[in-house]
């Protein structure tokens, strides 16, 4: 079985973070494992609070994890400062030096309730120094603008806050090629942790031998299907979450 390793944030509502990660991952047939660097205080109406994990306690769970777990693919959500994305990316050049394992980052600046979740110079760091140990950037449009290119690694850029009946998700690979993802929007207000699925059902495909344009699509279907599935859905008083569940 295939272990993916989740660093992400708690969401105690469950819709998102490493919650929704775990979800996600298990729906796919795999085995997840995570750190957690925040504590957040968030439901389905928005962010309340943000606790960082101290940086030490991060590290402290990624060597746990490493040390011991036969990891295939890392997805890497919620940095809530710089450092904490220091530890990550030491992390990741100690036991992925060679880029063998695959690694996705939702880089989560953003949340759908429009909470900044990163600082700038957080966001300078990670766009320097940890983008280019990664396999995949996953940013939506609004993070893509904090983002500007060249970038050092693939990035899909998220069509989902773009206006129309039709969102366009566009892959640019390191080769150069691109790749489009087409889907209709579904009509739901319960989209709470879509950029945790899509990112760890895109970790989740690559440890399981998928290339990247294969991996995207898989992930995008896993999507459209949890959130027509949570389309009726009454968890909480906001913005639901999806379902991934048969």
């Amino acid at each position: 079985m295939k272990i993916i390793l989740t660093i992400a944030g708690s969401d105690p509502s469950a819709g998102a973070g490493v919650q929704q990660d775990l979800k996600t991952i298990t729906a796919m047939g795999a085995y997840g494992a995570t750190v957690i660097t925040a504590l957040t205080s968030q439901n389905t109406m928005g962010v309340q609070g943000v606790m960082p994990v101290p940086a030490d306690v991060v590290e402290s769970q990624l060597r746990s994890v490493l040390d011991d777990l036969d990891v295939s693919a890392i997805k890497i959500g919620m940095i809530p400062d710089i450092n904490v994305a220091r530890v990550i990316t030491n992390i990741l050049r100690e036991y992925n030096g060679d880029g063998t394992i695959p690694v996705v980052i939702d880089p989560v600046m953003l949340s759908t309730s429009g909470t900044r979740l990163m600082s700038e110079d957080c966001i300078d760091y990670v766009r320097k120094e940890l983008f280019p140990l990664c396999t995949l950037v996953t940013p939506n449009m609004p993070e893509a603008e904090l983002l500007p290119p060249p970038y050092p690694t693939a990035f899909l850029i998220k069509g989902g806050h773009a206006d129309g009946q039709e969102m366009t998700d566009t892959l640019y690979c390191k080769d150069n090629s691109v790749h489009t993802f087409t889907s209709k929007r579904i009509d739901s207000t319960n989209l709470h942790g879509t950029g945790c699925t899509l990112s760890s059902a895109i970790a989740t495909a690559l440890a399981q031998g998928k290339s990247l344009p294969e991996a995207v699509h898989c992930g995008k279907d896993m999507i459209n299907k949890g959130i027509e599935k949570g389309r009726h859905l009454r968890i909480g008083k906001g913005n639901g979450p999806l379902w991934l569940n048969s």
